[in-house]
């Protein structure tokens, strides 16, 4: 018992110190050594610092170091040539201003589901979306809630084929690709786009019969972000549209065609780490069109740049921290995943239910919660229970790429809680704060994902996955 309120006092302390502003970097090991005090000190804390924490974070970094980066340079390139400022200028010219709020969803759905970093995401579409609601007399205040509901859910968690890291940490794990149970998705993602558009218009239409319009902001400034770096006008939005679709269909043609066609017997060999291509060969798809599409992106675009150099190299640089960042929040789960006490909290998780679907959506839903990041809990998760609930789901017939759809569905629920460094930094993005803004983004980033999982975990026990 006194193990397991170390682990509560633990995870406490890391939200709070996160919720306060401080790097997880530098706290998530000093929060995992307060959970091993606790613990009984089953081992030397140096000895779990170098042995179990690096580790862990390393691992995570051979895994998805490579979608990191090539994330963040296709994010920057995107943003430094203006293509991403012109597909959400044309979303909008589509919509009309009227249609203010489903505007900005759409531009923040097509980015974020093309490849493009949410954090850049919202740096460009933030100043259309501040121009459109003040035009509109909108609550500036629901702005953050819209680039949630496009950044942060259906095109992170549910539509096949996202390049988003959370839709491809299950592959290693399960044996699929980020084209698992597309059916199942696509139903999710109406249910999170449905729901959270219509929430977003309920209270927008309630804000203006009760005589609330834009707001007063004498301070506001256009953008909190960089100026964009693209020369002359912007793209057309032929060119700006074609890397994001490129992404989107060589991702496809390479996990479906081209990879399991490959003659890849040479994994086998302890020099490949003797796995098998149905283990990496999702991530190797994403890899290889997040990568050409960043070279068609610059061929494209090339007189719009100041510097190609400098933005690949800012895009690098700007992976190195969220990696990091994640990296962290999983050793620090590594850490009280070793303590004996954390057995008996999973345990008690995995013996709520025998169902393995619903098992694993409670055991993710629950650390991407307490860890406040989706890849971050969904990664702790599925290093604990993964392999446990891939064999019982073979035992039980169960398909694995509802696993993976589910695994990825539940990371995006309550990782959004209040002190989720993602909630935290769109705030300030959009100059917002938890007073006047998150209740409308708890309900399209928690409440809506959450009942779109339930959606998801019915349909498929009454019709199987599809």
């Amino acid at each position: 018992m006194f193990g397991i309120l170390g682990i509560v006092l633990s995870l406490a302390l890391l939200i709070g110190l996160a919720y306060r502003g401080w790097n997880v970097i530098v706290i998530a090991p000093i929060c995992a050594m307060v959970g091993l005090l606790f613990g009984g000190l089953d081992a030397p804390v140096i000895a779990t610092y170098t042995q179990v924490f690096m580790p862990a974070l390393g691992n995570y970094l051979i895994k998805f170091f490579p979608l990191f980066l090539l994330g963040a340079v296709f994010g920057k390139l995107m943003d430094d040539s203006g293509c991403a400022q012109t597909i959400a200028h044309r979303i909008v010219e589509w919509t009309g201003k009227e249609r203010a709020i489903i505007a900005i969803i759409l531009a923040c759905g097509v980015l974020t589901y093309g490849g493009v970093s949410l954090f850049v995401v919202a740096f460009a579409v933030f100043p259309v979306a501040m121009q459109m609601f003040r035009e509109g007399n909108l609550p500036k205040r629901l702005i953050p809630a819209a680039i949630a509901l496009g950044s942060f859910t259906f095109t992170m968690t549910a539509l096949p084929g996202s390049p988003a890291i959370q839709n491809a940490i299950p592959i290693p794990y399960f044996h699929t690709d980020t084209f698992a149970a597309p059916g199942l998705g696509i139903v999710a993602a109406l249910v999170m786009f449905g729901c959270g558009s219509a929430w977003l218009m309920i209270r927008a239409r309630r804000a203006r019969n009760a005589g609330e319009g834009y707001g007063d902001y004498p301070h506001e400034t256009a953008a909190t972000g960089p100026e964009p770096a693209a020369a002359g006008n912007m793209p057309s939005f032929a060119v700006a549209i074609t890397p994001v679709l490129l992404v989107l269909v060589l991702n496809f043609v390479f996990s479906k065609y081209i990879v399991p066609s490959m003659d890849t017997d040479y994994l086998a060999l302890p020099k490949y780490g003797k796995t098998t291509v149905s283990a990496v060969g999702g991530i190797w798809s994403i890899i290889l069109a997040m990568l050409i599409a960043c070279v068609v992106l610059i061929g494209l675009t090339w007189k719009r740049f100041r510097s190609v150099q400098k933005s690949v190299t800012d895009g690098a640089l700007g992976s190195m921290l969220p990696i990091l960042n994640v990296g962290s929040e999983v050793a620090y789960g590594a850490v009280i995943a070793s303590l004996a006490s954390f057995l008996i909290i999973r345990d008690w998780l995995m013996a709520l239910t025998d169902n393995p679907v619903i098992g694993l959506a409670v055991v993710v839903n629950v650390l991407a919660g307490i860890t406040g990041s989706s890849s971050g809990g969904m990664s702790i998760a599925l290093q604990a229970v993964g392999q446990t609930y891939f064999d019982l789901a073979q035992a039980a017939g169960v398909s694995p790429q509802i696993l993976h759809r589910v695994a990825t569905l539940a990371s995006g629920g309550l990782d959004a809680l209040p002190h989720s460094g993602a909630v935290i930094t769109l705030l300030a993005i959009c100059q917002m704060n938890h007073q006047k803004s998150y209740f409308d983004i708890f309900m399209v980033s928690v409440v809506f994902p959450l009942a779109a999982l339930f959606v998801v975990i019915a349909l498929n026990g009454m019709f199987g996955t599809f």
